[in-house]
């Protein structure tokens, strides 16, 4: 027997601009790639009432590190609706971990 029932189109509705901010990712100003495309973000501890996120930077020294660290904070708890840690590693950052040959 053939199933003659017909389904009608679910609308969608469209991302506003807080759910299209809310996924924007956070960019090293200086490289132009966000933090995941670099690999900069290595550990997220998500829980019920607090998140830290372990990132590491391009340079030591990056003169960008305050700017990105408030990016990656800012865009986290945007999702989370809880305060969130953003914590810097020591290690070393590999563009080979982000594909990345020159």
């Amino acid at each position: 027997m053939t199933d003659t029932r017909t389904t009608e189109p679910t609308a969608v509705a469209a991302p506003t601009d807080a759910a299209a901010d809310a996924t924007a990712p956070a960019f090293d100003p200086e490289i132009g790639m966000n933090v995941v495309e670099l690999a900069l973000i290595k550990q997220i501890l998500l829980g019920p009432d607090s998140t830290e996120i372990k990132m590491i930077l391009t340079t030591p020294f990056c003169p960008y590190a305050g700017s990105m660290i408030n990016q990656v904070k800012e865009q986290v708890e945007s999702v989370v609706e809880h305060d969130v840690k953003v914590t810097l590693l020591a290690e070393r950052w590999d563009p080979r971990d982000a594909g990345l040959m020159w």
